[in-house]
């Protein structure tokens, strides 16, 4: 995606402090990736919230992105799956995150899939995960959001419970949804993780239609409520969606969750689960632009899916997310990801003569679409 006489300067991790990364936070890094990937996810969360991890924060009115009365310092936040329970929920700001989005998490507590259940493959910057929405629960967290502040806009991701049936999953999104919308700036409806059986049917707009309609039944008020979609949906069936959010009260779309679709990643063709990491960022920009191509102007859209580094974040924004979101690209980019990559974008926004992140996304067809209309 790279302009005519710009091109993003390549920063390769070998020898290379990311900014903001100390030499502590480095050493780090290298023994978690000689970790199981779980147990390293864990101890890196406590590290995190502990507050022993830190890195450079990036700010720049030209990064700023106003939606709905929130205000992101930045676009380029969190995606669910890092945070499950929201134990870090005060700390993502200072890890220069622009907003965050914590869970999956469920109306009933659940371990989630059986162990070993997430790979690492550096090679191919790529994560291949299972885990089955392991959390403590919408209560659990619910008690444990109480007088705490992000400091920074915090979305909270819903999924089904694995032993509700999928008659019954309505009722079950919106008993997690009455627990926690008090404490969120926005709400998701994931109905496209690979790793709930039978999770993905749910994507068809008869089935979101009941979800949506059993949340927005709970009394108010009500935060945006978006839906996360899967990156190998039909295409039918994901224009069936969008025209469906475009007439509904649905705030908008996250595209996309982590895909089925492992042959670039040969060593992982045999493991279940879903993949992410750049990887999966051509499919996931395909989703993205047939869905910017069809939504209206005033949904919100994230991208999110294969984001390394300031040139995945710009390709997202120019195909016409407002945000993205990143997992993957921060596991193997490090702290210093967050900062790495909006000074990447900002130095592209500069060769580019633009002053406002909005700018970007307004060359996008869906802003096109929208201007002649």
């Amino acid at each position: 995606m790279a302009a005519s006489g710009f091109t993003f300067p390549i920063v390769r991790q070998t020898g290379t402090l990311s900014p903001g990364m100390s030499s502590y936070q480095r050493l780090l890094k290298h023994l978690l990736f000689r970790m199981d990937p779980e147990r390293a996810h864990n101890l890196a969360m406590r590290a995190i919230t502990s507050g022993l991890v830190r890195t450079r924060l990036v700010s720049d009115p030209r990064l700023r992105v106003t939606w709905q009365g929130l205000e992101f310092s930045n676009p380029l936040g969190l995606a669910a799956g890092v945070d499950k329970n929201g134990e870090a929920v005060e700390r993502w700001r200072g890890m220069g995150f622009g907003f965050a989005e914590i869970g999956t998490v469920t109306a009933l507590a659940q371990p989630g899939n059986p162990r070993p259940r997430l790979f690492r493959y550096p090679q191919h910057e790529a994560i291949v995960n299972r885990m089955g929405f392991n959390n403590d629960g919408a209560e659990a967290m619910a008690r444990h959001l109480q007088g705490r502040r992000a400091g920074i806009p915090l979305g909270i991701n819903l999924g089904k419970s694995k032993v509700t049936e999928l008659e019954a999953a309505p009722a079950d999104y919106a008993i997690s949804y009455g627990h926690l919308r008090g404490f969120a700036d926005y709400v998701v409806v994931n109905v496209s993780s690979p790793n709930t059986p039978g999770l993905r049917s749910l994507q068809n707009v008869e089935s979101l239609q009941a979800v949506v309609e059993a949340i927005l039944g709970t009394p108010g008020p009500h935060p945006p409520l978006l839906i996360k979609l899967s990156p190998d949906m039909a295409s039918e069936d994901l224009y069936a969606v969008v025209e469906w959010v475009n007439s509904f009260p649905v705030a908008g779309l996250i595209c996309t969750n982590t895909t089925l679709d492992k042959s670039a990643v040969p060593e992982a063709k045999d493991e279940q689960g879903g993949l992410s990491g750049r990887p999966l960022l051509a499919r996931s920009n395909g989703v993205l632009r047939d869905v910017s191509e069809r939504l209206q102007p005033e949904k919100l859209l994230i991208g999110v899916g294969g984001i390394m580094d300031a040139q995945g974040l710009w390709a997202k924004l120019e195909l016409g997310a407002n945000l993205a979101q990143v997992y993957s690209g921060w596991v193997f980019g490090g702290p210093g990801m967050p900062a790495k990559t909006l000074l990447g974008l900002l130095d592209r926004m500069s060769h580019e003569g633009l002053n406002s992140v909005s700018e970007i996304t307004s060359r996008s067809a869906r802003a096109t679409r929208s201007r002649i209309l």
